[in-house]
């Protein structure tokens, strides 16, 4: 996650002072914790970008996908030119694309070394390969009219280049809709932003209804920290963004970003979150199996819905269509 909005908000602080059936599966596991989920993420903890690339490739391989790696060139005035790698893997097949990103990169710390990235964003990498797999299993004998591409971005960090780069080379005009998730270690409490366009009122209206489906706690977020969504917002393109935290996180959170000078928070308040992200903190013990096992399998029901919304929008688009097209001119015997 985009770390610039954090600065911000603690400059701001300092100042004032102050919908029916279940679709894929129930998105709660069965009890216990997802060791599997744990000890997959330890595995991202390398000292280069390039590695974690590596075993996000290994693990997708391994699930049975043929991941391609389709690279950019990157890097920022700090780092100079660099390379970077998005990963993409696609289930299912459609004329339109439902997009579902998370980044795997991690920020590079003051003393050249990199941040475990477990909080952001190991987590949301592994509840998107939990949905990329729970869909494939579920598509077998759930006809659907999207692909679902799962597109892995780098350089998030960096801004949001990887989410840039795939824009660019596959343009906008398959992306029927887009679902991000990022800062989803542990919590049941799932937040989701509400600032990107008008274009996206179809996919919150569709997550709102899933989340009342499953009998949730979501929190929309009127103004949400900037992701790989801010990409896609830019071009007009239909997108909602996600994380997960605790019930108590998530509300100080939203009080930090949309609670305004009497936000009821001690000044220079700074949510846990994020005093953990882009510092050494940011490491596996905060991560819940479970919790990213839950998230991922709402992820997949609501890739789900949304193709199902899409067909629907579709549908009534073409009768209003059909009612307003003018009438073919009436003809007579004879062509007079």
């Amino acid at each position: 996650m985009l770390f610039r909005s954090l600065v911000a908000a603690t400059a701001l602080f300092a100042a004032t002072s102050a919908f029916g059936p279940a679709f894929a599966q129930e998105a709660t596991p069965q009890a216990g914790d997802r060791p599997d989920i744990a000890a997959g993420a330890a595995q991202f903890i390398k000292p280069t970008n390039a590695e974690r690339t590596q075993v996000l490739v290994g693990f997708l391989t391994t699930l049975g996908f043929t991941p391609e790696i389709q690279t950019f060139e990157g890097g920022n005035q700090a780092t100079g030119p660099m390379e970077g790698a998005n990963v993409v893997v696609t289930v299912g097949q459609g004329d339109k694309d439902i997009v579902l990103t998370a980044h795997y990169d991690a920020v590079k710390l003051r003393d050249g070394t990199l941040s475990q990235g477990i909080v952001d964003n190991v987590g949301s990498v592994m509840a998107m390969m939990e949905a990329a797999k729970t869909l494939d299993m579920a598509l077998e004998g759930q006809p659907v009219a999207h692909r679902f591409v799962f597109v892995f971005t780098d350089q998030e960090e960096l801004g949001l280049l990887g989410a840039k780069a795939f824009l660019e080379k596959h343009g906008k005009d398959r992306i029927a809709a887009v679902i991000n998730a990022d800062v989803a270690a542990y919590g049941q409490t799932v937040m989701y932003g509400e600032n990107n366009g008008p274009q996206s009122a179809f996919v919150l209206e569709t997550l709102r209804g899933l989340c009342a489906e499953r009998g949730f706690d979501c929190m929309p977020y009127p103004t949400y920290p900037p992701s790989d969504d801010r990409a896609f917002s830019a071009a007009g393109v239909p997108v909602v963004s996600m994380g997960t935290q605790d019930a108590v996180g998530a509300h100080q959170m939203w009080l930090a970003f949309n609670g305004g000078k009497d936000n009821g928070l001690k000044e220079g308040f700074v949510p846990p979150v994020f005093q953990r992200i882009h510092t050494t903190d940011d490491k596996l013990s905060y991560l819940k199996g479970v919790d990213v096992a839950r998230f991922g399998l709402f992820i997949a029901d609501l890739g789900l819905a949304l193709d199902k919304k899409l067909v629907e929008i579709q549908a009534k688009d073409a009768a209003v269509a059909a009612e307003t097209a003018p009438a073919a001119p009436a003809t007579t015997p004879g062509g007079e």
